[in-house]
């Protein structure tokens, strides 16, 4: 994805609206239910008193109003960039005029679906530190002027502070390759993200055939039912395994399909002030990372591939990207080796292990309510309805050991220039926060935390949200209150420098 960068301009350009042919793919994204409703209704109505001229009739008039609303949805919205703004302006009956000010925005990415590559169009999504994940969206530009737009807003956000004019130096220099993913690192990534979607998919077209083909919910229930009746009467050591074996096939080739959508081309380019990683093989994205909004990193590791020393880098982003977490995956698989030099250009600090020291041992007693308790009773309340699922049973063991192991694996430390937190037993996840970044430190204590005097502290910074954050679970109360009290003095120690000069610069000479 790239095109000719053209020059940046501070000055106010007119009102503009997207690109013409946003109205054909808007009409092709939505015409699909009506062609798909046709043969449901058919096969609902059993063509009984539906003359073909009649239905043909509605079908056409229904595609003539979703081409209309696609034309009407694009008429009514502009965009335009004045100086120190964007203005976002859409609604025929409620008129809606949004105003983003050009210092809020953070990131600025573009993403082309199959059907916008194929005629050159792109989305561009404008990331602020508000958290909102369509707070600025132009749905279909040309590519040219996607990247001429995205060049714009930069110059106007860059244009009013010297650390940002350094910025905006360093997004003028040439960028480095820093890190890329070949077809053979793609495709080992894929066997690790093994997927279970192929059951989803199978159950979605059995619902799709239960009402195209007319049969109710008590005729696939007593198709199930025959099914393991005779399953029963066959069940032996083979048959367990090859059933086994077809669901772990089909789990890893869907993994590696997914992983290939998703990460093939992946590419991270490297300037003095930010990142840029490219990926996607239908769906194509670019996101540019500005290395001064990188709040916080994660290494993670999975079950499998983390134990024979793979490794992915996520970082949190004042933007907070597209993601449910909020973070940006600045590499999906690599070695620790990789990874080093991208830390430390990413600005933060190495994680390290030796200061770190384990949470309670009362950190055991929620991983056996919810990682045992709770699913052994599901699964024998089952196993009336399903004998079967008594089989998963047999796996229990694996759930009781992570939640005995859970408070050996839950680890905290302050090291000398961030706060680090280690969490997980399969999938293992490595926390660095730098002090300066700590926004909010929060202790909570639930009814059992009380009983059993512990508490929860939790290091939230900008952009952060999802639940899955750099939070201390279950510690001593007197040791929370230590923590909490360290962590703010070092948060103090680093935001003192800049207060005294702030300070300075205000006294009178």
């Amino acid at each position: 994805m790239s095109a000719p960068e053209s020059s940046t301009v501070a000055e106010a350009m007119p009102p503009r609206r997207l690109d013409p042919r946003t109205i054909l793919i808007r009409f092709l994204k939505d015409s699909p239910s009506v062609v798909i409703g046709v043969p449901v209704f058919l096969a609902w109505s059993r063509g009984e008193g539906v003359p073909a001229a009649f239905l043909l009739t509605g079908m056409a008039l229904l595609l003539v109003v979703i081409l209309f609303f696609s034309w009407l949805r694009w008429r009514t919205f502009t965009y335009q960039i004045l100086p120190g703004q964007l203005v976002i302006s859409s609604g025929l009956i409620r008129r809606t005029r949004r105003s983003i000010p050009a210092q809020r925005i953070q990131d600025v990415s573009i993403k082309q679906g199959p059907l916008s590559r194929l005629i050159g169009l792109a989305e561009v999504r404008i990331e602020t530190g508000g958290g909102e994940a369509d707070e600025g969206r132009l749905d279909s530009v040309s590519l040219s002027e996607a990247c001429r737009f995205r060049e714009v807003l930069r110059g106007i956000r860059t244009s009013g502070s010297d650390a940002d004019a350094g910025d905006r130096a360093g997004e003028a220099e040439a960028e480095t390759i820093l890190f890329q993913m070949g077809l053979a690192r793609l495709l080992y990534f894929g066997l690790f993200n093994f997927s279970l979607v192929w059951i989803a998919a199978i159950f979605g077209v059995l619902q799709f055939l239960d009402r195209a083909l007319g049969y109710d919910s008590d005729r696939w229930l007593e198709v199930v039912g025959i099914a393991e009746r005779e399953l029963q009467s066959r069940l032996n050591g083979s048959v367990i395994f090859s059933v086994a074996g077809l669901a772990i096939g089909l789990g890893l080739l869907a993994g590696v399909i997914r992983t290939v959508l998703q990460t093939y081309g992946f590419r991270l380019d490297h300037a003095e002030a930010r990142f840029r990683y490219r990926r996607g093989l239908l769906t194509r994205t670019e996101v540019v990372v500005a290395k001064r909004q990188i709040q916080l990193g994660l290494v993670e590791r999975g079950p499998v591939s983390g134990r024979l020393g793979w490794s992915a880098l996520k970082v949190q982003t004042l933007g907070g990207g597209d993601q449910f977490s909020g973070r940006q995956e600045l590499v999906p698989f690599a070695r620790p080796a990789e990874l080093a030099p991208i830390i430390a250009l990413a600005g933060l600090p190495p994680f390290e292990r030796s200061p770190l020291r384990p949470v309670s041992r009362w950190h055991v007693l929620g991983g056996l309510v919810g990682f045992v308790l709770l699913p052994t009773v599901i699964l024998l309340v089952a196993t009336a309805f399903f004998p079967l699922a008594a089989l998963v049973l047999l796996a229990m063991p694996v759930p009781l050991a992570v939640a005995l192991l859970r408070h050996r694996c839950h680890c905290y430390a302050l090291a000398g220039t961030s706060v680090q937190v280690t969490r997980g037993v399969l999938t293992r996840r490595d926390w660095t926060v730098p002090y300066g970044n700590v926004q909010a430190v929060t202790v909570r204590r639930g009814p059992v935390q009380r009983l059993f005097g512990i508490a929860t502290v939790r290091i939230d910074t900008a952009g952060g949200r999802g639940l899955n954050g750099p939070h201390v679970h279950d510690i001593d109360e007197e040791q929370a209150a230590a923590f909490v009290g360290e962590l703010s003095l070092a948060v103090r120690a680093v935001a003192k420098p800049t207060l005294s000069r702030s300070e300075m610069s205000q006294r009178p000479a």
